[in-house]
């Protein structure tokens, strides 16, 4: 089913008791991570989306159970020197994640086919040949057993003009803001095609798209969790393993331990 951002613009507030969904969704994603652990399984987590869309309040509040030694958040901007003479690819490739470990990507590869794409940093024919180049990688991935969790996070340009400037209203936020976010405003319609396209040229079956409509901040991020963690569930085993019998024994022995 083609993907329509006009379809994620609705910023529906959330019902309910925001505090008690996210402890709720963060316990969920804490035996999520488990499952990775004791079941040597890993996975990607990627988002895309505006400039100031919410992705960082995104996964500040899905990795606030995680074990850290078992993730990465890899905040993806401009290559390096070193990183342009070699295949756009090359970089992520050295960012994947080992057994047992989750990799967050905030922004990712189809920086070719979004921000190269509008702002000429690479050639036509290079962004036309990646879809097909991305399509292979994910591919790859998955068949090496890597699960891969795509969203885009999604909100109107009155949302983001909102967004833009309560950075500049806030000392602490205003690293966080530059003449880039304005330079990608005035190109909202070019970024609107060249995503639409990359919707409809990666959308794959092994690796589909999550649109989170964020234009409500507490929905969106409980609609990202909740994906993520549904998305998970089905590809990682949730089911752990029984008490150790040797250890129960030293634990009785220990302190007195009887099981429950």
């Amino acid at each position: 089913m083609t993907i329509d951002l006009a379809d994620y613009e609705k910023g529906v507030k959330l019902k309910g008791d925001y505090e008690a969904q996210l402890a709720a969704l963060q316990q969920r994603l804490a035996k999520i991570q488990v499952a990775h652990i004791i079941h040597d399984r890993r996975s990607v987590i990627m988002l895309e989306g505006w400039d100031a869309a919410g992705k960082g309040g995104i996964i500040k509040r899905m990795t606030a159970e995680w074990d850290p030694r078992y993730f990465q958040v890899h905040p993806i901007s401009a290559p390096s020197e070193t990183e342009r003479d070699h295949h756009f690819l090359w970089r992520f490739w050295t960012r994947l994640p080992a057994g047992r470990n989750i990799s967050i990507f905030d922004r990712s590869w189809y920086g070719r086919v979004l921000v190269e794409r509008v702002e000429g940093y690479c050639s036509k024919g290079e962004w036309k040949r990646a879809y097909e180049e991305i399509n292979a990688f994910e591919k790859q991935q998955v068949d090496a057993g890597t699960n891969i969790v795509k969203l885009f996070v999604h909100i109107t340009q009155e949302v983001q003009d909102e967004q833009l400037a309560q950075r500049l209203d806030t000392p602490w936020k205003r690293w966080k803001t530059g003449a880039d976010d304005y330079r990608n405003r005035a190109k909202r319609a070019d970024y609107l095609d060249a995503m639409h396209d990359m919707f409809h040229k990666t959308d794959s079956k092994y690796a589909p798209w999550h649109v989170i409509d964020n234009n409500h901040r507490r929905a969106g991020r409980i609609a990202a969790l909740t994906m993520v963690a549904k998305r998970l569930e089905k590809l990682v085993p949730m089911d752990f393993p029984e008490a150790d019998p040797a250890v129960v024994k030293l634990a009785a022995k220990a302190y007195g331990y009887k099981p429950v």
